[in-house]
């Protein structure tokens, strides 16, 4: 292996989304919460036609994980986090619900971010690492292709980009 860098062009959306266990006792409350994600991950797995490029699991404490997630388009993440046929709309319904009923007791919090990126915005290296992150979900260039210090990667502009590729500087 050698030193890369993600072959992303454009803009890149990023998701991230989790929970925090406020209460540990209270395992029927965060528990179906904790097994929610694997769920939709999974699903969206099944149809790579609905954005998901990729994803990473991760753990900030003992009482909180996440999850960081590459999409396509914000256009297909809203698509996706709306459409009546997946999991997503209907583990929504369900807190949604509870929270109208009053049945939600602070045992366990849910959260997301989402970023679009232009491109220009972002810039990656990776030294000796198999792909991961951003370059497991667009794919992998030597790192030649994009420029060896980071301002030259920050500089490139691909054809999405509609201004067309510009080589590194040197």
């Amino acid at each position: 292996m050698s030193r890369t860098t993600a072959a992303a062009e454009g803009d890149v959306v990023v998701l991230l989304i989790g929970m925090r266990i406020n209460r540990f006792w209270a395992v029927h409350h965060w528990l179906p919460a904790l097994l929610t994600m694997p769920r939709m991950l999974s699903e969206l797995k099944k149809r790579p036609g609905r954005g998901l490029l990729g994803h990473v699991l991760l753990t900030a404490s003992p009482r909180t994980y996440y999850v960081v997630q590459y999409w396509e388009s914000k256009e297909k993440l809203y698509a996706y986090a709306s459409a009546s046929d997946m999991f997503h709309h209907r583990a929504w319904a369900t807190i949604n619900r509870k929270e109208k009923a009053g049945k939600l007791r602070q045992h366990v919090g849910i959260w997301h971010e989402t970023y679009v990126v232009p491109e220009g915005a972002y810039e990656s290296i990776y030294g000796d690492m198999p792909a991961f992150g951003l370059a497991a979900a667009h794919g992998v260039l030597p790192l030649e292709k994009r420029g060896r210090r980071a301002g030259d990667r920050f500089a490139f502009r691909s054809a999405k980009a509609g201004q067309g590729a510009q080589p590194p500087s040197a």
